[in-house]
Formats: C-alpha cells, structure tokens, sequence
C-alpha cells in the first residue's frame, strides 16, 4: 500500500519512512500541500499523513482541497496539543489526530487502523454480503459499502460510515459517546466526546436536508446519539 507523508521537517519524513517501510508500505515524500496534492492526484496513494503547519500550503487548506475528490484516510500531525486544533483537524476532513513529539510505535498503529478500515469499505464483506439496512428514506448496502438518501449517494469517510453503519443497523438503540468511540476506534475513550461529536456533525451535513432539525440522526441528550426508527 501507498502511503504519503508530508511535513516540512524532512528529518521526520524520514523518520516515519523508516518506520513505515520496515512495515511493507511504499512511501510517497512531499513537504508542502501543494505537493502532496499533486502527489495523491498522479499516484494511487491510500493514505496521507500530513503536518497541520507547513510553507506554500498548510495541512488545513491541504485535507479541504483534497476531501474535494477523494475519502482516502488522513492522520494529522501538529506541535499543537489543545483541543480547537484538534477539532480544527477532523473539521476539515482529518480521521485521526496525532500531537507531535509522537512515538513513531503509535504513528504504525494508526496507519494500520485506519487502513484496515478504507480496505474493508473497499472489500466485500465475508459474510451477509447481501446485507441492506434501511431507515426511512436512508439507505445502507454493506455489500459494497454505499449510502444513500431518497436515492441519492453520500459520501461518507470510512470513519463516518462505520458510525453510521453502526446506528442504522441498531436503530432505535441509544449509544453513548464511549460506546460509539470504543466500537469504531477499538480503543478506550479517553477524551472521545469532542472527536465523536466532530463526526457525527458531518455525518448530519451529508445526510439531513436539515443538519440543525435532524430526521435521522439524534441525539438524546446526557446519554448520548442514535438513529431514530422510521
């Protein structure tokens, strides 16, 4: 698999390289977003990771331009720990945050999450690959990993889909914060709210004619989110 890296500070590139490619991965190297777009646009990449603070083209304007064209996971790396970075990053398009200095250990085990995740959206389910699940008007094929509203298609990142996945097959059902966090990240939540809250916000602008009165997606408040039953 393909995997892109970008950050100004070439000895981290090559730091992670090293990690990356002891792994079996291919790494595609840029230092700016305006080259790491043109990367991605002339090479099968299947996963970016990207500085938040760079020349030319920060990581910011970098995941807008590219969640234009393409739902191709994107770990963030930033010098900035507080939460509005954070929140700035999945706002934008990121999947997963990671504040620097980082143990290059943690970076592997990411990438290896969030790819296991873009293949199976892109693989056909071993089992039940028949499976539609429905509420209302909103649509869900497992079998080949596609969404849709009153018969239109939506877009959604695999992180996204997997939440929404997740409600729809269980509708009617309350999942609180950590549940949903735990479920589709398989690590404990620690600090979730913000990171599932992000999502969830962009799950409704895809889904809702109304994203502020929504008909699908609720939340119950103190106890956490679901889909409600049609």
């Amino acid at each position: 698999m393909n995997i892109l890296v970008c950050d100004d500070d070439r000895e981290i590139v090559e730091a992670v390289e090293i990690y990356l490619t002891q792994e079996g991965y291919d790494v595609f190297k840029a230092y700016d977003g305006i080259q790491a777009l043109d990367i991605i646009k002339n090479n099968e990449i299947q996963l970016l990771i990207i500085d938040v603070m760079m020349p030319r083209l920060d990581g910011i304007h970098a995941v807008l331009e590219l969640r234009k064209t393409s739902s191709i996971p994107v770990i963030m790396l930033s010098a900035k720990t507080e939460d509005t970075d954070k929140i700035l990053g999945l706002n934008v398009g990121a999947d997963d945050y990671l504040p620097k200095p980082f143990n290059p250990l943690e970076l592997v085990a990411r990438v290896k999450s969030q790819l296991r995740r873009y293949t199976k959206l892109g693989t056909l389910a071993e089992e039940d690959n028949s499976d539609i699940y429905s509420v209302g008007g909103l649509v869900i094929n497992d079998a080949d990993k596609t969404v849709t509203v009153d018969g239109e298609g939506v877009k959604l990142t695999p992180i996204e889909y997997n939440i929404l996945l997740l409600l729809v097959r269980n509708a009617g059902k309350v999942f609180s914060i950590n549940q949903i966090y735990e479920s589709i990240w398989n690590e404990d939540a620690i600090g979730a709210d913000n990171t599932v809250a992000v999502h969830i916000r962009h799950i409704r602008e895809k889904i809702e004619i109304n994203p502020k009165e929504p008909k699908y997606l609720k939340v119950v408040w103190g106890v956490g989110y679901k889909v409600e039953k049609q």
